[in-house]
């Protein structure tokens, strides 16, 4: 599936949004509607027909726990998961209360290549952190991408992996470098895999430039540790 509506602040400047609204233009199939939420059942069993092991990044362009998403749906997408266990999925949500209410109704019946994780751009998101430790994913992710402010104190208990990365994009809004190092600390205090993606449009100087330029390291150094239990392909 693919579109998705705003509900917080990270959604502001959507790199998904845009890239559908490009897709419209084009008149690719399937983004006849731009970004409206579309269910789009003939690529759900893509995944079955690949036998190398292969990371999936789930509605890379939505949000699979959208309300609009009926769970007949989610339901078919897990039933794919469940007979490719050779891959392993990623499913990234701003809506982790639905997501935690699907998986009752599955009788909290998660796959065990699925990982689990929810975005949190800001304080006033980290109550979705809650939703996300009541489930026992093989992996449960955050995903501080684009970090919009310190987040303060966090309780990484049940947290496996935690990924940051600065907005990119005309509109971006910088990432201070204080709040960065603030969620490194304690990922490294509480023994959690740090994975620092980019800095995006303003760099660690905070200077506003292409974000490949700004790369991806902190003090010269490269930050990209993965799940204990994962070592990815090189």
């Amino acid at each position: 599936m693919h579109g998705c509506t705003k509900v917080s602040e990270g959604c502001r400047n959507c790199y998904a949004e845009t890239m559908a609204r490009r897709l419209k233009g084009a008149k690719v199939f399937g983004y006849e509607e731009g970004f409206k939420v579309k269910l789009c059942h003939e690529r759900v069993t893509e995944p079955a027909y690949i036998e190398k092991p292969t990371m999936f990044f789930v509605c890379s362009m939505g949000d699979l726990f959208h309300d609009d998403v009926p769970y007949e749906f989610i339901d078919r997408v897990m039933e794919i998961i469940e007979i490719c266990p050779q891959h392993t999925f990623q499913i990234l949500t701003k809506r982790p209360f639905r997501m935690y209410e699907y998986f009752v109704y599955r009788d909290n019946n998660i796959p065990k290549n699925v990982w689990l994780g929810t975005s949190v751009e800001n304080k006033d998101e980290k109550w979705r952190i809650d939703y996300l430790c009541e489930k026992f994913a093989t992996v449960r992710f955050l995903s501080c991408e684009p970090l919009l402010s310190d987040l303060g104190t966090l309780d990484l208990s049940y947290i496996d992996w935690v990924i940051v990365g600065g907005e990119s994009g005309p509109k971006a809004r910088p990432m201070k470098k204080e709040w960065l190092l603030n969620i490194k600390c304690q990922c490294d205090e509480q023994g959690v895999p740090f994975f620092f993606k980019q800095w995006g449009t303003y760099g660690e100087d905070g200077i506003k430039r292409n974000k490949k330029a700004n790369g991806h390291t902190i003090d010269r150094q490269v930050y990209q540790a993965w799940p204990k239990l994962y070592t990815p392909s090189l």
